[in-house]
């Protein structure tokens, strides 16, 4: 299993659009330069969560991005899904019914993996924005001391 690059950057570039816009809407271009990440990719992925509604946006002068609803109501597992970033551990192929074999059959460790799926579902819902927010200002405030 991996998360692709365009799952990790929406997760970081949603971290740091609940960091960062607080009090007004966050220019992408300020997102892209911080996280260094290209800006038409970035404005690719902000699509993607402007459909989800995980983000809105306002046009013009001091116009950006800001989150739809609070950062501890926004679960990780949410932004890989409005990008379909899919969690999949399985051999399966996109046939359900041919499952790992290819022969209608399961493999020997398929519950295994499907488990491992769970588990790592169960853990992105787990986890919201403002606890990767938290977590990032432990870190620099223990940095700074």
């Amino acid at each position: 299993m991996k998360i692709t690059s365009k799952g990790r950057y929406a997760v970081l570039a949603m971290v740091d659009i609940a960091s960062h816009s607080t009090m007004s809407p966050c220019n992408l271009t300020h997102v892209s330069i911080r996280q260094n990440i290209s800006l038409p990719y970035l404005e690719r992925i902000f699509n993607d969560l402007k459909k989800a509604n995980l983000v809105e946006s306002q046009k013009g002068p001091g116009g950006g991005y800001r989150l739809s609803k609070n950062s501890d109501q926004i679960r990780i597992l949410e932004i890989l899904n409005a990008i379909d970033e899919k969690i999949k551990a399985t051999g399966c192929s996109n046939n359900p019914n041919a499952f790992c074999t290819g022969q209608e059959k399961k493999c020997l460790t398929h519950s295994f993996w499907e488990d491992l799926e769970n588990l790592i579902g169960d853990y992105l819902k787990s986890v919201s924005l403002s606890d990767l927010v938290s977590r990032n200002k432990k870190i620099e405030d223990s940095q700074i001391q």
